[in-house]
């Protein structure tokens, strides 16, 4: 409410400079109250003060043509002689929206016309014993600050308006990384399972057709196909093993062991509560029998959300992990409260990206996001099952 009431108050330029602009009249109440100043009424004085206050409402609007109106206004008041009054400060106003808004020539210009302002004020007004040249100097003090005070105000918006366009530049430059991270990614999964495992399906698939009606028949070339099919399909698994090795752990050489699933969450939550995260496994439901690669899902998605709390969740962070086995499919959320939302992150991650390819290959989803009440929320859903498309 309070920021919605700010930004509208800040589009109201006019109404924000008239604010500005009326503790000029306010000033100008006490001298006219008392009669005036050399032999000039004090209503005349309020008159003077609106025309030189009224063009500052528009100073942002039109800062130029409200510069002129205010600068004319003092010159015909010291050709009519009229005596120096505190709405006067309005053409240092004017100066100061120039210098800050408009170019560097601009801004000179006003603080020059400004300057012969003041020489007029300090020969044509002085008078009584007063010393000219410091009348002088300190009206020009005063121009000099005023215009300095513009100039910086012009740099400091152009420095942040800089920062902004960097800002949301490096943002689009990280959407586009992670983008082409993503659609890499597909591209190498995708031609890595048709080199791979697309021909050893086919033989399975053709060799479980030739048994199926050769086993009333030829029971002999039943068992050699079906023998076939055990041969491949072990092919086919080591195959996918050292696929997943490549894909995921990247890892060249070395002996291949079987994929971790559901059943060594509790071995990784040790794991991670030996590095100094407290953490707690909750299990609901009947386990249901899901394929190594959901599995393989599912327990990535925990061990990144929780390396994600060890780097950014803080030295006080606590975790949950929740495993839920629901009717065809298997739901998890690590649930922390440590200030991983708020941390200040490089935009080269790809840890929440790589978690929904994950899921999404097996028609599943991952929500991620801060928690309302402070913390980090990672729920991922994965079916146990495919669905059957006809």
């Amino acid at each position: 409410m309070v920021g919605r009431a700010w930004e509208w108050w800040r589009g109201k330029k006019p109404l924000v400079d008239a604010g500005f602009a009326a503790p000029l009249l306010l000033l100008m109440i006490p001298e006219a109250a008392g009669g005036g100043a050399g032999g000039v009424g004090g209503s005349t004085l309020m008159l003077l003060a609106l025309f030189l206050v009224g063009p500052l409402v528009l100073r942002r609007t039109f800062p130029r043509a409200s510069f002129t109106a205010v600068a004319l206004v003092c010159f015909a008041q010291w050709l009519a002689q009229m005596p120096p009054i505190p709405a006067n400060i309005a053409i240092l106003m004017g100066l100061y929206t120039i210098a800050a808004d408009r170019s560097f020539r601009w801004g000179l210009a006003a603080a020059l016309v400004v300057e012969f302002g003041a020489v007029l004020a300090a020969f044509g007004y002085a008078s009584g014993g007063v010393d000219q040249r410091f009348t002088l100097l300190m009206l020009s003090a005063f121009v000099a600050g005023t215009w300095i005070l513009g100039l910086h105000m012009r740099t400091r918006r152009a420095y942040l308006r800089s920062l902004e366009e960097r800002a949301a530049r490096l943002e689009r430059e990280r959407d586009t990384e992670v983008q082409m991270a993503m659609a890499a990614e597909r591209a190498r999964i995708a031609r890595e399972l048709h080199d791979v495992v697309a021909h050893n399906v086919s033989v399975i698939v053709v060799q479980a057709d030739g048994a199926s009606f050769a086993i009333r028949t030829d029971t002999r070339r039943a068992q050699q196909a079906l023998e076939t099919i055990s041969a491949t399909g072990r092919q086919a698994l080591a195959e996918m093993r050292r696929l997943l090795g490549v894909l995921r752990e990247g890892d060249a050489g070395g002996p291949y062991a079987p994929q971790p699933g559901v059943d060594q969450l509790a071995d990784l939550v040790d794991q991670v509560r030996g590095s100094g995260l407290p953490v707690s496994l909750e299990i609901e439901g009947v386990p249901e029998a899901a394929s190594e690669g959901r599995q393989l899902t599912v327990y990535r998605i925990v061990q990144e959300a929780l390396t994600n709390t060890l780097k950014h969740g803080g030295p006080r962070a606590t975790a949950t992990v929740r495993l839920r086995y629901l009717d065809g499919a298997i739901e998890v959320g690590v649930v922390d409260d440590g200030r991983g939302a708020a941390a200040v992150g490089d935009g080269r991650g790809h840890g929440l990206a790589g978690m929904r390819e994950r899921a999404a290959v097996y028609g599943g989803e991952v929500r991620a996001g801060p928690r309302p009440g402070g913390g980090f929320e990672v729920s991922a859903r994965v079916p146990v099952r495919e669905e059957v498309r006809t």
